[in-house]
């Protein structure tokens, strides 16, 4: 019994550490696709960044002329929830995916390394963290 218990106190210390950890996201500007820079540099974000931003634009750079070439620019970057919100309600109305029209979308997600993917909408990671956390509190309880 006395060994349940004790699995269980660490189940529930390795939850609220990892609870604590600072996130991490991969970190790129302006790219003309989602490789190399953008898959392999990751950065440690600051405190209070609690989310991943990724950014995708298409169109023609830096002025728009016609005939221009169009092409994709992924952008991401560790960014706080409230900012990323605010950038995300302002692409979203021109996230219309029309090649010969330019366009942009963001994406916020939440858990280290999220935004591998652009525009991936990944899972909030914090809902298995707080099963995770409800079971070993059950079996503790169980075991007393």
């Amino acid at each position: 019994m006395d060994f349940m218990k004790f699995v269980a106190y660490c189940v529930l210390f390795a939850a609220f550490c990892s609870s604590c950890s600072a996130l991490e996201c991969y970190v790129c500007a302006n790219q003309s696709a989602n490789t190399e820079k953008c898959l392999k540099t990751i950065k440690t974000c600051e405190p209070g960044e609690d989310v991943c931003l990724t950014e995708i634009r298409w169109g023609s750079m830096p002025y728009w002329s016609q005939g221009a070439l169009k092409q994709y620019y992924v952008s991401k970057r560790c960014s706080t929830k409230e900012i990323c919100q605010k950038i995300r309600s302002r692409y979203m109305p021109y996230c219309t995916h029309i090649w010969y029209e330019d366009w942009s979308c963001s994406e916020c997600c939440q858990g280290d390394r999220c935004n591998y993917f652009i525009i991936s909408a990944a899972n909030d990671l914090r809902a298995p963290l707080a099963v995770l956390i409800l079971g070993a509190i059950v079996l503790i309880r169980r075991l007393t």
